[in-house]
């Protein structure tokens, strides 16, 4: 990746911050971006638009205000099929967030096809909302539920994942960047072991949609999940993508208007793709602003912002490690870290640390981040996380390591 001046870097800087009026209304630093995200001004505006001149019922009204509302919801389904390279727009369907997704495949594609005897591949990393939907469907269905071990700083080998396929192996779901220990899974080439091996492969695209380049064809996943709010667009709209072979022999995952054919007394018959699955009164209002999110995205460019993110995790990793008493997860190479640093302090329970943080106006996460096995993989009940998002820049790194260097001393610790 090219590298820019300290000048280009503070001008891009500025530009990028204008964009997000929340910063100009408080003076906070933001460091929580791998639970949410700001929502640039560009997607308040699409959304307000949509509201204020095109707001009907999609896909049910011939009239102009309801054409116009369909247009832009699918729209904003093509933007999503091009960030992510689908094939077609038919495979990708519209959720309230990427756990809605995952939970949609395990119903529908994981009670239709995994039988008995089956195993289904997860990792210990998996955020909860990649392990109870496949813990769930194992209980019911009598499937065997498998868990990848990584290596202390979250690497799985290729040599590793081999070893847990065999004949009995219908389904692998993993995570394509950690949500604590910010480390990248080879998705790529685990997916095309599980296809050797007869299974499909579901990815979890929360935490890297946002933050490199997701080619859905390169990677040839057949399911993967991403949250709106996660890329700077609102909460409660999220999509998958699955293709197109497997969701045409996909069931319903609910019942209800638009998502018919056909309706009689004694049954119905289904709509097409992606419609089957979109049930009731769709969030055309979020699919609007992710729409917008994932424009506003594209035109600074996912090389340039994994680029930024890149150098701003290593700054912040190079300015910890000189902090006495605070120990980083995972791999201590910050090309390893893919914007997000969870850490522990000596003596310090991660909820004072960030209620410490807030005081000095920083924003960062502390619990188990939606990851209780990992954690306990990790040997530690709980941790505090920082997260970076495209609008960070050196300034806050500097902040944080400046409230960082208080938290011991605040807790009555020398030294």
């Amino acid at each position: 990746m090219q590298e820019i001046s300290r000048e280009q870097r503070q001008l891009e800087d500025q530009k990028i911050l204008s964009k997000f009026l929340i910063f100009k209304s408080a003076d906070f630093t933001y460091l929580d971006n791998a639970a949410t995200t700001q929502k640039p001004e560009c997607v308040l505006q699409a959304m307000n638009n949509y509201y204020r001149t095109q707001n009907a019922n999609p896909l049910r009204g011939l009239y102009k205000l309801s054409i116009a509302a369909t247009d832009a919801y699918e729209d904003a389904r093509e933007e999503v099929r091009k960030f992510l390279n689908a094939e077609s727009t038919e495979e990708i369907v519209f959720t309230r967030n990427a756990t809605e997704s995952l939970n949609l495949v395990a119903y529908s594609y994981g009670r239709a096809f995994i039988k008995e005897g089956d195993e289904i591949v997860i990792t210990i990393m998996e955020h909860h909302s990649n392990m109870l939907p496949w813990q769930q469907l194992a209980k019911e269905k009598g499937a065997k539920l498998t868990y990848i071990m990584p290596e202390e700083d979250g690497t799985i080998t290729e040599e590793v994942f081999r070893s847990y396929m065999n004949p009995h192996v219908k389904l692998v779901a993993m995570t394509q960047v950690s949500n604590v220990l910010g480390c990248r899974n080879d998705v790529k080439t685990f997916a095309r072991i599980a296809h050797e091996n007869g299974a499909v492969f579901v990815c979890d695209g929360a935490q890297s949609v946002p933050h490199i380049k997701v080619d859905v064809q390169d990677l040839d996943v057949d399911f993967l999940a991403f949250s709106g709010h996660k890329i700077y667009g609102p909460m409660g709209i999220g999509a998958f993508y699955g293709k197109k072979e497997l969701l045409d022999k996909m069931p319903p995952f609910l019942f209800g208007g638009e998502m018919i054919e056909y309706v009689t007394t004694e049954g119905a018959t289904w709509n097409e793709l992606p419609h089957k699955f979109e049930a009731g009164t769709v969030n055309a209002g979020g699919a609007v602003g992710l729409g917008e999110a994932l424009r506003y995205v594209s035109s600074i460019g996912m090389d340039r912002i994994e680029e930024r993110e890149a150098h701003l995790t290593k700054l912040l990793m190079e300015e910890m490690k000189k902090v006495p008493h605070v120990h980083i997860l995972g791999s201590q190479d910050p090309e390893k870290h893919y914007g997000i640093v969870t850490f522990t302090i000596d003596g310090v329970h991660p909820h004072d640390i960030a209620a410490i943080f807030d005081e000095h106006n920083v924003d960062i996460r502390a619990g188990h981040h939606c990851a209780q096995p990992l954690m306990k993989f990790c040997g530690t009940p709980s941790t505090t996380r920082a997260s970076i998002g495209l609008y960070n820049t050196e300034e806050d790194i500097y902040k944080f390591i400046e409230a960082l260097k208080l938290i011991r001393g605040e807790m009555g610790y020398n030294g």
